[in-house]
């Protein structure tokens, strides 16, 4: 029996009991072999709305799967501990969120207490980060957010107060809040490894919206200059990228967004359309391949890959499933509850703020 085999005959023995959740950069050999698909907004949602299953199988990174735990198993809806989590491969993290550690959050806070108040500040973690992270959010007033939602959440935080605290992605942070109306000369950036962030007292004082210096080094990879080749070969082609990106790229690119929206766009565009896609690199393949009729290419001519997301194989996916039905399950994420319990607070409040 081949691994193909071997995985579908699991998803057979549990039926609805087993749940394989899939974000949208998995390699197609596993995507094909989840339940549901998705950005980091949709899966979270899934987890959260699910009572049906009694395992989560996550083929993402493991940020996502601290996600599903925490809204799976937290929720009074659901029963406790009602789900197992599991990640097929446990050693797929995330580069951006180690860019911000919780003794490196909870650093810059104190340090900002004593020029600014506090007070007066939203702690906001992009869902990329750790629950550490989301519990530090919950219990200061704050929310996460993904790149489908990030408008909405912003939005959300300068309703009831004057500043934020961006964490750990720069450029979403930035793009978002320039989308908002909010000027550039009204953002700082925090250098985590520099006393009060590299930031003088008036600095700090005068910025609307505090930049953690984190980035995801697969969208830090598309320039300008990327764009501007692709127009000159293809003048008819229009650009797409992901929020992740500097704002010199979004600025220049006809559209921006979540890998939700990017899907959502090319999938609604007539036969013909031609698009240069700026994210990770199998979500731009599997475009390649649904839309046949439409011209799809890469934004680079060296397409940017995550090398973490692509640590999940097929060959794990049908171990880890193998474990289950052995009834030996491998890789459970588990959150302790002190953490869960403030994670909680932060991931409800994303999911209450409309996209």
């Amino acid at each position: 029996m081949n691994l193909d085999d071997k995985i579908e005959a699991v998803r057979r023995q549990f039926g609805p009991k087993l749940l394989i959740l899939g974000h949208h950069y998995q390699k197609e050999e596993v995507i094909r072999h989840t339940d549901l698909r998705g950005d980091s907004y949709q899966l979270s949602e899934a987890a959260a709305q699910r009572t049906d299953c009694e395992t989560i199988v996550f083929c993402g990174v493991h940020f996502m799967a601290e996600t599903a735990d925490i809204l799976a198993n937290r929720n009074a809806n659901h029963g406790r501990w009602r789900h197992n989590v599991i990640l097929p491969e446990k050693s797929a993290g995330c580069d951006m969120a180690d860019m911000a550690s919780i003794a490196q959050v909870e650093q810059c806070w104190n340090e900002l207490a004593k020029t600014a108040c506090v007070s007066d500040i939203t702690p906001i973690t992009y869902v990329n980060s750790t629950a550490e992270l989301k519990a530090f959010c919950g219990r200061n007033g704050g929310i996460a957010c993904t790149s489908s939602n990030a408008t909405a959440v912003l939005r959300w935080a300068l309703e009831r107060k004057e500043r934020i605290l961006f964490f750990p992605d720069q450029h979403l942070g930035r793009n978002t809040a320039c989308r908002l109306g909010i000027a550039e000369k009204n953002m700082a950036v925090w250098k985590a490894k520099l006393p009060q962030g590299g930031l003088s007292d008036r600095e700090i004082k005068e910025s609307k919206i505090l930049l953690w210096e984190g980035h995801c080094y697969v969208h830090q990879r598309f320039t300008p200059e990327q764009i501007e080749t692709i127009r000159k070969k293809f003048p008819k082609i229009r650009v797409i990228v992901h929020l992740e990106c500097r704002k010199d790229v979004v600025d220049l690119a006809d559209d921006a967004g979540s890998t939700k929206l990017i899907l959502e766009k090319i999938t609604d565009s007539p036969p013909g359309s031609q698009w240069a896609v700026g994210t990770e690199a199998s979500m731009v393949n599997r475009l390649i391949a649904m839309f046949p009729d439409k011209m799809i290419r890469h934004l680079s001519t060296e397409p940017s890959f995550c090398d973490t997301m692509g640590r999940t194989s097929l060959e794990n996916l049908a171990w880890s499933l193998e474990c289950l039905a052995a009834g030996r399950p491998q890789n459970i994420v588990r959150v302790p509850d002190a953490i869960a319990t403030d994670a909680l607070v932060c991931l409800e409040r994303m999911l209450a703020a409309k996209c």
